[in-house]
């Protein structure tokens, strides 16, 4: 006889422990099953180059996180299952090959003192955003928090013609339809300034031109102002581990090295899941599946004629390449010493070369100087390394999923496999012109392509992070289609959650904590006990979201 379950769930993203943990909360029997041998997905640490050294596979930032309603309801009970957050006072930075750098901190003074080096009237700028965050904030993170419905949109509506008035209103949906180039250089007249901020739109799928990307490098230096950032204490893994942990302290079950592969369905009704290993599964109330569109596809079979387009044309973003060192130090940024104390460091110096090199990964081209963003959670966290040592974490974006040429014409493979090695050189080539000596600094390393980061999770397609392009046609209403916004699907039972659901990538489990308040309800459950205190855990202020 097959194991029941209320609710089964494929995968064990953080979207779908989240939603697990909230049914289970609410007397939902679950279980979750993982094909990988370590729950996570994207959000995994572990010793990829030597022994002491943690490094995180994918996500670093876990900000989205800590400011979330999820965390909000369940972080009380996370922390008592070993959650520990390490707060970040210096978010992001850029260095440009003038040798100067300029980046955003807490303090806003300092934030100033940095930008007026670059423009007096930017830093003037700059203080005038900050200074109106606090009425803006409210607005945006409602609506990028809210369920994805028609009504979510009219009363963001609504309440943005309540807030600023009808002009105001219009202002806003103009904003919110420009790509990062047009917002950046109609608010700074500074390159470099332009550049620091333009950055952020590079890691969400957002090059310099595309429309409704202005939002993104405005949110998050605005909220790196205010808030700061928020790494894992001893890497992301620590929000895996407390989910799991307080999942199985409810009774619901984690399995890993499970891989499913058929999704059961009966008289358009979704019944259960069969594993690898011949065991059927039976769900009497929700099958969950944190996957792909396309996967979904392969699991379930046909559904629906638009829905099943939908998912089969669903766009991914081009790849990231992870590259991991182990560091006898860290690096030495010709720009200042003081950056050795920031969570990220972009080298990427100029929007022209942003929008180059998205072009050229678009093509399916290895681009001549992608972008690097340079992690360092020890300068925050030692504890992620042996004493005195310290771990990088690189992205370099962006990377074709599929490589076609060299736009260098220096690459000849045209596998992943021959191609990793010289693409992790030249990236490594672009910090040492930045930080020189850095090679001498190495003492382990670990490269991840595109291919590889897929062949780990499905759901990365082509090394997609983002499981899928936030282009305005594939996010809000239309993110995974049209009338599915909320992880519903033409079979009855049958869910999809995580990046590829409303409101998508990021480590804020939105996707997932909507479907589960949408399946058992908004009610507090018993045995949990809201965070006393709506202080964000990592800056010591109010969140916004």
């Amino acid at each position: 006889m097959p194991q029941s379950f209320d609710a089964i769930f494929i995968g064990a993203g953080h979207n779908t422990l989240a939603a697990a943990l909230h049914m289970s909360a609410h007397g939902w029997r679950v279980a979750v099953f993982e094909g990988a041998e370590q729950a996570g997905g994207a959000v995994k640490t572990a010793e990829y180059t030597l022994p002491g050294f943690r490094h995180d596979w994918a996500a670093m930032n876990l900000s989205l996180f800590a400011g979330s309603a999820f965390f909000k309801a369940y972080g009380s009970e996370l922390i008592r299952h070993g959650l520990e957050f390490s707060p970040v006072s210096n978010p992001f930075a850029s260095v440009f090959p003038d040798g100067r750098w300029c980046g955003v901190s807490t303090d806003l003074a300092e934030t100033k003192t940095r930008i007026a080096a670059f423009s007096a009237k930017d830093a003037a700028t700059w203080d005038s955003l900050a200074q109106g965050f606090g009425a803006q904030a409210p607005l945006l993170f409602g609506l990028l928090g809210a369920p994805m419905k028609l009504n979510a949109l009219a009363y963001f509506v609504f309440k943005t013609i309540r807030s600023k008035g009808l002009a105001g209103g219009l202002d806003m949906g103009r904003f919110l339809a420009q790509s990062p180039r047009q917002f950046l250089t109609q608010t700074f007249e500074s390159p470099q300034v332009q550049a620091m901020l333009g950055a952020w739109g590079m890691h969400l799928d957002f090059g310099p031109d595309v429309a409704g990307g202005a939002l993104f490098p405005y949110l998050e230096g605005m909220a790196g102002q205010a808030f700061g950032m928020v790494l894992g204490k001893g890497g992301a893994d620590t929000v895996i581990r407390a989910l799991v942990a307080a999942l199985q302290a409810r009774g619901g079950v984690v399995e890993t090295g499970a891989v499913v592969t058929r999704i059961l369905h009966h008289g358009g009704r979704a019944t259960g899941l069969e594993l690898a290993d011949g065991r059927t599964i039976a769900a009497s109330r929700a099958v969950i599946a944190g996957v792909s569109p396309k996967a979904l596809m392969t699991l379930a079979g046909p559904m629906e004629q638009h829905f099943d387009k939908a998912l089969t044309d669903f766009t991914h973003a081009p790849g990231t390449m992870m590259i991991h060192l182990a560091l006898d130090s860290l690096p030495q940024w010709t720009a200042g010493e003081a950056l050795k104390s920031f969570a990220y460091v972009h080298l990427a110096p100029s929007l022209d070369q942003m929008a180059r090199t998205y072009q050229q990964a678009l093509a399916g081209l290895l681009p001549d100087e992608p972008v690097i963003v340079a992690g360092q959670p020890t300068a925050i966290d030692p504890s992620r390394a042996p004493q005195g040592k310290h771990v990088l974490w690189l992205q370099v974006r962006m990377a074709p999923g599929e490589i076609k040429g060299d736009a260098k014409q220096e690459i000849l493979a045209r596998d992943w496999a021959q191609a990793a090695d010289p693409f992790a050189e030249r990236a490594i080539d672009i910090l040492d012109r930045y930080a020189p000596g850095i090679r001498a600094k190495i003492l382990g390393r670990r490269v991840v392509s595109p291919a590889a980061l897929e062949a780990e999770n499905p759901n990365l397609v082509g090394g997609d992070q983002l499981c899928g392009s936030h282009h305005l046609s594939q996010n809000f209403l239309y993110r995974p289609a049209r009338g599915h916004a909320d992880g519903s699907t033409p079979l009855k039972n049958l869910y999809l959650t995580g990046a590829a659901v409303w409101p998508g990538a990021g480590t804020g489990a939105g996707s997932g904590f909507h479907l589960a308040k949408k399946l058992a309800g908004t009610k507090k459950p018993a045995g949990t006990k809201q965070n006393s205190s709506e202080i964000e855990p990592a800056t010591g202020k109010k969140p916004c979201n």
